[in-house]
């Protein structure tokens, strides 16, 4: 059975008073009301929280993530955080090819392709984010975008490898704006995405894969559309900031 997931992402958002008290909120929220034990819950804090996170996490059934991660592993390269220097602080997941790095950081599929290799490297799971803009789901290009990036960032590894891996379909007219795919259209793609995954490593290893939807997901919508058979899960960006509607997404 394919893992049930909810991940939360802060991107550049709280100080660290506000960061603190949202995890220990969202702490007690889950310890009046735990989550299904076929739930996982991974929260993904800019990266001056993470080792706060990973503290609480010890004593809070749940799991830390980065946003980003270097496709370098170690140099000089000021600013930047390898995935060994996450691994040894205790952090289990690592968002890669999100579209606001792609759109405002140019980060393209043969360096996401690199990030990917990292974090396999030192057993971080990736949370792999692919998805089209409104124009190309406009002249209805998002399945070609949608395969390539797929194609390009993930085709290289092994079957065994690639099973580890966690993909986020994030229609990036979706992210923000307050619209939201429909429950059709996004098992549309998640189907989409398991077949090609399918014609290339097999039937098993795409019906194992954790297919997330992103975009606009909140506690209103979140039941509609994880009740998709192909939708496993969000990835959440502005209601995890939000501890009720957090845990209220994880209990959808």
């Amino acid at each position: 059975m394919r893992k049930r997931i909810v991940a939360g992402n802060w991107k550049m958002n709280l100080n660290f008073s506000e960061a603190e008290d949202l995890l220990n909120d969202m702490m007690d929220l889950l310890e009046e009301r735990p989550a299904d034990e076929e739930t996982e819950v991974i929260v993904c804090t800019p990266a001056v929280y993470l080792e706060m996170a990973t503290d609480l996490a010890i004593d809070g059934n749940f799991y830390v993530g980065a946003q980003n991660i270097s496709p370098h592993e170690y140099g000089a390269y000021t600013g930047e955080i390898s995935a060994p220097m996450l691994q040894s602080m205790g952090v289990t997941h690592t968002i890669v090819g999100h579209s606001e790095r792609r759109t405002y950081f140019g980060e393209t599929d043969s360096v996401i392709a690199e990030k990917i290799n990292q974090a396999l490297k030192y057993d971080l799971t990736p949370i792999y984010c692919c998805g089209e803009v409104l124009e190309e789901r406009q002249s209805e290009k998002q399945f070609e975008v949608v395969k390539r990036q797929i194609s390009e960032a993930m085709f290289h590894l092994p079957e065994a490898e690639l099973g580890k891996i966690i993909i986020a379909y994030e229609p990036v007219w979706a992210i923000g704006t307050g619209l939201t795919a429909t429950p059709g259209q996004a098992q549309e793609m998640h189907a989409f995405i398991r077949k090609i995954v399918a014609e290339k490593y097999g039937q098993e290893t795409a019906e194992n894969i954790p297919i997330l939807y992103g975009g606009s997901c909140n506690a209103k919508n979140a039941a509609e559309l994880f009740a998709n058979p192909d939708v496993d899960g969000g990835l959440i960006g502005g209601a995890s900031l939000k501890a009720g509607d957090f845990v209220a997404i994880i209990h959808s």
